[in-house]
């Protein structure tokens, strides 16, 4: 009876040593896992692999020019904030192909136009580009989701090489010394694109309402686009109120670059051919229409 029991006892306490010893083993196999493993959870099924060691580190990119920064990827996009040339922003992704979202020193997130005059992005490689869901699918400027095309940005990088050109109103269409507004734009069409314009503004107007691409709002263009202005007539909005701009006459023509700027010449005194802003200014309130010629 009592070697019984002992053999009842022995083979208890051998249990529990085995038992001991299997957990000791699983802990050291545990322990000896190698700390960069991905967890895995599921999710209806599928599993997905999260990389604890990954770090996200967005680009830098100076802006080359004044920009705005805007609340959505469109130049009808309210402004946050104007991005002066030099200042150093995060690039936090590519929208599309005409904006970038991007990060300020002072924490503010917003878009800006992806063109090379305005942004320059530090390093080789192009952040990617965000997925159709970041743009502002409320935008009614179609053309911000499209591809500019090698043409318009032939005809743009020409004009801006006569940057600083003298303004000479009636200018000699047979040479570049000096431009009127409607020389300007003319020859550089037909310099970089190989489109004959008309003279004058006017002329182009015509030819911009012949095409059917003339639009009455500043945000449904796209760059590359004419601008057609009337007189001034002040620089507030109250100014133009009960003007019919359906019969005003066009004195003025420029060429629209996108983020409510405009590539024109127009005075002496302005120093010939330059870039200015044209939302918030007077010349929005001289907007008449614009459209494109390519």
């Amino acid at each position: 009876m009592n070697n019984k029991v002992n053999k009842l006892m022995n083979m208890k306490t051998f249990s529990k040593s085995l038992l001991a010893l299997t957990t000791l083993t699983l802990s050291a196999q545990m322990l000896a896992a190698p700390v960069s493993a991905a967890p895995r959870s599921t999710d209806n099924g599928t599993s997905y692999t999260y990389n604890m060691n990954a770090a996200s580190t967005a680009q830098t990119a100076t802006i080359q020019n004044s920009v705005n920064m805007r609340d959505a990827a469109s130049t009808s996009g309210k402004v946050i904030r104007k991005l002066t040339q030099g200042e150093t922003v995060s690039v936090l992704e590519k929208t599309n192909a005409n904006w970038y979202q991007v990060k300020d020193s002072q924490g503010n997130v917003g878009f800006v136009s992806a063109n090379s005059n305005y942004i320059k992005v530090n390093g080789a490689s192009n952040p990617s580009t965000g997925s159709s869901n970041s743009v502002n699918t409320n935008n009614s400027n179609n053309d911000d989701k499209q591809p500019i095309s090698s043409s318009v940005e032939g005809v743009i990088k020409t004009g801006m090489s006569y940057l600083g050109t003298p303004y000479e109103f009636g200018s000699n269409r047979s040479n570049t010394q000096t431009f009127d507004c409607s020389d300007f734009v003319r020859h550089i069409f037909k310099q970089s694109a190989g489109v004959t314009l008309p003279a004058d503004s006017r002329q182009q107007g015509s030819y911009v309402k012949d095409k059917g691409t003339a639009k009455n709002s500043i945000s449904q263009l796209k760059r590359g686009d004419l601008m057609f202005f009337m007189s001034y007539k002040g620089s507030k909005a109250s100014s133009y109120a009960g003007v019919n701009k359906n019969t005003e006459r066009i004195t003025h023509v420029g060429v629209y670059l996108g983020d409510g700027q405009v590539l024109h010449t127009y005075s002496v005194d302005s120093g010939g051919v330059r870039v200015d802003t044209v939302t918030g200014k007077a010349w929005e309130h001289r907007f008449l229409f614009g459209g494109s010629v390519i």
